[in-house]
């Protein structure tokens, strides 16, 4: 299975995005190994604070957590840590490394993702190459204070743009992820709604119900 088969089949996707910071006084691989119990398809480790030996071994354990449960693994920004784990995807900010120099150091097969806040944004990505685009932020939220929130229509304005995955991300919950599937995404990324729940397997389920019982979401983008 090529790689555009593997992201059309893995489709849609439940997405965490790691934060140890808030997982209490739990540890961060129980917190990720309970989310994919769940439902959790798609795991990004993103780590701005641990060394580079730190974040290679957290990286390896979290690959292989993914591994066990069939889900996507993705490394944020670190490209030499993806490297060094073997992992199947990175997922790059706009101010990160460029696609087309991690594309050329990673090679074909890797998944890339990037960020976009824009229409333009999502629109240069893929013509570098994206294999999904992650669109920030939906609705407002306390990790991405800098960032004006897109809102519905700003997701279905860069979902109808693209012919790529586009996952949201930004103030997302079980209470609203249906209709942020039906404004365009192929997919739903969380981080405090699922690393700060007080039973993440539970969060990760309800969740995932939510996403997969969405109707009409684009699958078929390549």
């Amino acid at each position: 299975m090529d790689k555009n088969q593997f992201l059309q089949k893995s489709l849609p996707w439940t997405y965490l995005v790691t934060d140890r910071r808030i997982c209490g006084d739990r540890s961060l691989f129980s917190v990720v190994e309970k989310a994919l119990r769940g439902g959790v398809n798609v795991v990004q480790y993103r780590e701005k604070e641990a060394s580079t030996r730190q974040m290679i071994a957290e990286a390896g354990k979290i690959h292989e957590l993914c591994r066990r449960h069939g889900a996507l693994f993705i490394v944020n920004d670190r490209v030499d840590v993806a490297l060094a784990v073997k992992a199947p995807g990175v997922h790059l900010g706009q101010d990160d490394m460029s696609l087309p120099m991690a594309r050329r150091m990673l090679g074909s097969d890797i998944i890339i993702g990037i960020s976009a806040s824009s229409v333009e944004e999502a629109q240069t990505a893929e013509k570098d190459g994206a294999d999904y685009v992650g669109a920030s932020a939906v609705f407002a939220t306390p990790t991405k204070e800098e960032a004006p929130a897109l809102g519905l229509d700003g997701l279905a304005q860069i979902s109808e743009a693209l012919s790529i995955p586009v996952v949201a991300i930004g103030g997302i919950h079980r209470g609203n992820a249906a209709d942020v599937m039906a404004a365009g995404s192929s997919g739903v990324a969380v981080v405090s709604a699922i690393m700060a729940a007080e039973d993440p397997e539970e969060a990760a389920r309800v969740l995932a119900k939510a996403i997969g019982s969405a109707e009409g979401y684009p699958v078929n983008r390549r």
